[in-house]
């Protein structure tokens, strides 16, 4: 595998980075497959910040050939993303006219609330791992949105949901958009709400997917700098995304301010890591007088990031999640097994970690009320 190099900020373009903090042979993949655990790619995930403007970055990066090759269902299953499709949906038809163009959102949840809020728009999605199939109403790229996309000239309004982050050039990302749409279009989209996740220790934060931190000072500056000026911001939660609703105005350059985060950010990381170097030798210390079975919730990189911080892989019965399409399946960089949590049902007094950021009361609620009342959490 060639990694790639990115030897600058992002936001300032300055090669001024600081090593935060470096994790050995982290699995790439944050989902779950059938392939032998010989086939799995591990890298060293290395995060640095910018002293320019503290911005925390990853370096080096993974080619998105082999991050995306498969899909791992991130963002459909569970009440809580529910809720967010349907609120973010009513957003962008607030201010969507015809034809929309979608960059991600290859589940094809968010079109499907669009077009039963307006039947009548014209939707595509440019997406490498599509899951949903093309209709009469709902167009499918399969492709990678990157600078040689041409964007229809009819696309009056441009939308992604949780893709920003994921963006290695989120700059140039948002540049290629400005470009592309006209002055007074239109430009929505959510992103996780990084700032909170970090604070609380959430372990879903940043990872080879997540690989800028992407708070608001720097998204609003990249969106003022390529010429975005923000006419409505809403906060899904308080812990959970961030819906932007802006209009292409080159007005919106003259107020770009290079923001400069790097004593908060460096003392919010460096807060994350020894929190959750306690959290395994605490949770380690529990599994080691615990008579009954130890279950660790999350096919994902919640429980990559636990197992990685040293968690005793050996004292866990197996995984849990609530997505049937990694049931029977491995996580991806360990030899672990992922089952649905109807398997506690006749289990005595068992215990559960979980991980799962703002996620945790939906998924214990379920658990308690649908399958185990007995069951105890450590959170």
């Amino acid at each position: 595998m060639e990694i790639i190099k990115r030897d600058h900020c992002v936001i300032s373009e300055k090669e001024d980075f600081e090593l935060l903090y470096s994790f050995k042979d982290f699995p790439v993949f944050v989902g779950c497959v059938d392939q032998p655990l010989e086939k799995d790619i591990k890298a060293d995930m290395n995060w640095w910040i910018s002293r320019s403007t503290g911005n925390i970055q990853l370096n080096p990066l993974i080619p998105p050939e082999i991050l995306y090759s498969q899909s791992h269902g991130s963002g459909s299953v569970g009440e809580l993303w529910r809720r967010h499709h349907l609120e973010f949906a009513h957003l962008i038809c607030k201010y969507s006219s015809d034809y929309v163009l979608e960059i991600g959102g290859g589940h094809g949840i968010l079109a499907q609330n669009c077009l039963q809020i307006k039947p009548n728009l014209h939707w595509t999605i440019v997406e490498p791992n599509p899951t949903v199939p093309a209709n009469a109403q709902i167009k499918v790229v399969k492709r990678l949105f990157d600078e040689t996309f041409i964007i229809d000239k009819n696309v009056d309004t441009i939308v992604h949901s949780h893709v920003l982050e994921h963006i290695y050039e989120p700059n140039q990302f948002m540049s290629q958009i400005s470009r592309n749409l006209e002055r007074g279009k239109n430009l929505l989209f959510s992103v996780p709400n990084l700032q909170i996740m970090m604070q609380r220790k959430y372990t879903n934060c940043i990872n080879f997917e997540h690989t800028v931190f992407l708070t608001e000072p720097f998204i609003e500056y990249i969106l003022q700098h390529n010429g975005f000026k923000i006419k409505e911001k809403r906060y899904f939660l308080d812990d959970h995304s961030i819906f932007y609703a802006a209009i292409r105005d080159d007005a919106a350059k003259g107020i770009a301010q290079m923001p400069d985060e790097y004593s908060r950010n460096k003392q919010a990381y460096m807060d994350y890591i020894q929190y959750h170097s306690d959290l395994i030798k605490e949770l380690n210390q529990k599994m080691s007088n615990q008579e009954n079975n130890v279950y660790l919730f999350g096919g994902h990189i919640f429980s990559q990031y636990l197992l990685k911080f040293g968690l005793d892989q050996s004292r866990i019965q197996c995984l849990l999640d609530n997505d049937p399409h990694k049931h029977n399946k491995r996580l991806y960089g360990t030899n672990m097994i992922v089952y649905s949590p109807k398997i506690l049902k006749d289990v005595k007094n068992p215990v559960v970690i979980l991980r799962a950021g703002v996620f945790n009361n939906e998924i214990k609620k379920d658990i308690l009320e649908n399958i185990n009342h007995e069951v105890v959490f450590w959170e």
